[in-house]
């Protein structure tokens, strides 16, 4: 058992910015900070950040926290880092990066994955032996939307041969961050996953595959060495120790990227427990004890950070963007028709207004395909709908409409992971930034007709994830554990009375798909590459 006051210093680095965060071996958070930083919009489909704008955060954010003195400094045991996952870094030997960091939305390399991936016989637009080995191998096989990874530094190879040559590691944002931390050069088993060049078969011995490293032209030597996520990664730098003004020996873990942290952190760790998690981005996902692919809806189960364990990876492209894009581009957008130098706080009120319009929008259905979709189809050329619009419509009524439409696309996602694990979910443990609206919550409950868990301070899900890997990474507590540490806010339960009109509601959604499917793609092809919107 730890001491009272012994904690983790956790980064949470999403796309907006770093959380830093003093939180128990326990899973109970002290406090935190955040600062934003900018994501870099080019044509082409191009999404790239500073790597020195996310270190800068991290170190400010860091000393703002430590200077609370709200433990001493040698109460605090390790840190651990958390971020945003599928990007990519080009790190030269001396650890500087070489160019803007290529994150996760970016999809200039959808071409080049489909020139790597050419072949006679096809599977969704794939070659049909390629893919075979992919997934045999990996469980999974590189996305079309150029996204992944592997799609990344192909893309650099092509476009940046100079760079490509003086790369000496290609880092995920996790391990870059770590890199900084400690000066060592490695991947976890999760975070090297989206490079799609490991077999994974047997998770406690993840290795580079050179079959797969010669279908993608990637030199082994540009990639890290792989370790497990409960892996000691090294002791934090001395001269970053003494400028946070902590213990020079505080060890730093392997960690892992968002999605997996979460997994752990919103305390859904048994078997076919489910979480359901709303940010920028939505998951379904859950632990299972087996290793599986659904080649049709493009997710599977992968290994989790915890030894010997699977967790689902589905992903949802957009959730809370659709809420950011109604504030940003329609409520508040500042154009001839609206000049506010000072904007309230718009998402309690959207929560307010949903609150009080009645179920169903009054027949207005929103699709939250802003960014493209990845599960349960992968589209990078469908975009979003509000539809059934009349002159009684107001405001109010697509204000409900947008939080029902990300829940309709996780009812449409939920589907098949049931099926996926063969039962449905009792429950799901409901975290992200999304998880602090209470109508959300309801509004999931009733469309997902699934109990639905409220996770106190849902937004620190991630962060609590990190916090509980290195906590078992140093043996403070076991993975069996955490539902005993993580507090529920509230309880939804699904509303009979709603029953039928969001079952049709959620017909028309998925045969608006099938119906605009082919119209998108006629508009959005010229684009090329682009499977997300331009700036």
């Amino acid at each position: 058992m730890a001491d009272k006051d012994e904690c983790i210093l956790a980064i949470d680095l999403g796309t907006s910015g770093p959380k830093t965060a003093l939180i128990s071996v326990y899973g109970e958070v002290l406090a935190s900070e955040f600062e934003e930083t900018p994501v870099i919009l080019l044509s082409g489909g191009g999404a790239e950040q500073d790597p020195d704008d996310w270190w800068k955060a991290i170190m400010s954010t860091a000393k703002k926290l430590l200077s609370k003195n709200l433990v001493a400094p040698d109460d605090i045991v390790a840190v651990s880092v958390t971020t945003q996952w599928s990007g990519t870094v080009a790190v030269g030997r001396d650890g500087h990066h070489l160019m803007n960091a290529v994150i996760w939305m970016d999809c200039r390399g959808a071409e080049t994955v489909r020139d790597m991936m050419a072949g006679m016989i096809k599977i969704n637009g794939l070659s049909l032996f390629k893919s075979m080995t992919w997934l045999r191998l990996t469980g999974g096989v590189p996305s079309k939307s150029g996204k992944d990874s592997i799609c990344h530094i192909l893309w650099i190879k092509n476009n940046y041969p100079e760079i490509y040559r003086n790369t000496y590691k290609f880092l995920d944002p996790k391990d870059y961050i770590n890199l900084r931390f400690t000066g060592r050069f490695a991947a976890t088993f999760d975070s090297i996953l989206l490079h799609w060049v490991t077999d994974n078969r047997d998770q406690s011995r993840i290795v580079y595959s050179d079959k797969l490293l010669k279908v993608t032209g990637i030199a082994r030597e540009k990639l890290p060495d792989l370790i497990q996520a409960l892996d000691i990664l090294g002791p934090i730098k001395k001269e970053i120790a003494a400028e946070l003004g902590l213990n020079p020996k505080i060890p730093v873990i392997g960690g892992t990227p968002d999605v997996p942290s979460a997994s752990v952190g919103s305390g859904a760790v048994r078997d076919y427990e489910g979480h359901l998690y709303v940010g920028t981005s939505s998951w379904i996902s859950a632990h299972v004890p087996f290793k599986k692919t659904d080649v049709v809806h493009g997710f599977g189960s992968f290994p989790s950070p915890v030894p010997g364990r699977y967790i689902i990876l589905s992903e949802q492209e957009s959730a809370g963007k659709c809420l950011t894009w109604l504030k940003d581009n329609i409520l508040y957008h500042k154009d001839a028709l609206l000049k506010e130098e000072d904007v309230p706080d718009v998402y309690k009120l959207m929560d307010n207004i949903a609150a009080q319009t009645p179920a169903g929008a009054n027949g207005v259905v929103f699709t939250p395909w802003l960014y493209g979709e990845r599960s349960p189809v992968e589209d990078c050329h469908i975009r979003a709908s509000l539809f059934n619009l009349s002159l009684e419509n107001t405001r109010e009524d697509i204000i409900r409409a947008v939080f029902e439409g990300v829940a309709f696309n996780n009812r449409w996602l939920m589907r098949p992971v049931e099926k996926f694990m063969r039962r449905p979910f009792e429950y799901l443990n409901f975290v992200g930034g999304g998880a602090n609206s209470d109508i959300w919550s309801q509004i999931f409950a009733d469309v997902l007709d699934r109990k639905i868990r409220q996770v106190k301070d849902p937004i620190y899900s991630n962060a609590r994830g990190a916090a509980f890997l290195a906590a078992m990474a140093l043996k403070y507590i076991a993975l069996e554990d955490i539902p005993n540490f993580i507090k529920i806010k509230a309880e939804y339960l699904p509303n009979p009375d709603t029953r039928k009109l969001y079952d049709d509601l959620f017909n028309e959604f998925t045969n608006h798909y099938k119906t605009q499917k082919e119209a998108c793609r006629r508009l959005n092809q010229s684009k090329g590459a682009v499977c997300a919107l331009e700036p």
